[in-house]
């Protein structure tokens, strides 16, 4: 699936199963909380801290769509297309840090 797709697939189901999309301030509440619950899973998983019992069922995989999905709407409802934001800013990177990460000491 396109981001494109995405986009249109998001859309339909919010204006079929969702009612309406939930105000901007309302989605950006949501796609932060969405990104904590996928901070949890990483830091249990990757990290040093250990599981709840609650958390143990969690997928990654799943976690990521919710923060995708939310991404999505929240650029449906603002009128960016993701494909044509991804380009320019995949441009922007490879101008500005062509070299950036190759020279950097840190990373070496």
């Amino acid at each position: 699936m396109t981001l494109e797709e995405a986009q249109q697939v998001v859309d339909e189901w919010i204006k079929t199963k969702g009612v309406r999309y939930f105000n901007e301030l309302t989605n950006m509440a949501m796609l932060t909380e969405e990104v904590g619950e996928l901070a949890r899973i990483i830091a249990r998983t990757y990290g040093e801290q250990s599981f709840k019992e609650s958390d143990k069922n969690r997928d990654l995989g799943d976690e990521m769509a919710d923060v995708l999905w939310v991404l999505i709407c929240l650029a449906n409802q603002t009128g960016v297309d993701l494909t044509e934001a991804l380009k320019k800013n995949l441009e922007k990177k490879n101008s500005r840090d062509a070299s950036r990460h190759k020279e950097n000491e840190k990373l070496k």
